[in-house]
């Protein structure tokens, strides 16, 4: 490079060299212009091309967080309902232990009492048919 201005100013006058830098200086300041328009130009094109590359990872980013979310949510309550066996299994061995009854304990009960109260009127009945012939007779 040092030799091509060297050969540029060899046999140059004054005004000629300051001509000639002149002009290359001219040629450096639209290079510039031209640039600056060309970055105006095409910053409005990247900028655009950015925000929709922007949302296509906003939007990747939501699908990954609500896939990561899912799982951990069934997860999560996979566990929640383990735990809720586990407490309820807990529970009744404490009222087992206590010689509290369950509700299958008390709904045969109920049955049963059920039964018996049924057996109970069919007997009286039959009873009080056996009291009524035996009343008027008298």
């Amino acid at each position: 490079m040092a030799k091509k201005l060297k050969a540029l100013v060899e046999g140059k006058s004054d005004s000629e060299l300051a001509a000639l830098i002149k002009n290359s200086a001219n040629q450096i300041w639209l290079a510039g212009l031209g640039a600056f328009a060309k970055a105006q130009e095409e910053g409005t094109k990247v900028f655009d091309a950015l925000v929709k590359e922007g949302e296509g990872v906003q939007e990747r980013a939501r699908k990954t967080a609500d896939e990561k979310i899912a799982d951990v949510k069934a997860k999560a309550t996979g566990q929640w309902d383990k735990l809720e066996q586990v407490f309820e299994e807990r529970v009744a061995r404490a009222l087992h232990s206590l010689s509290v009854p369950t509700r299958k304990d008390v709904e045969a009960l109920s049955r049963r009492v059920s039964e018996l109260t049924h057996e109970v009127k069919k007997l009286a009945g039959e009873v009080e048919e056996k009291k009524t012939p035996a009343k008027i007779a008298k």
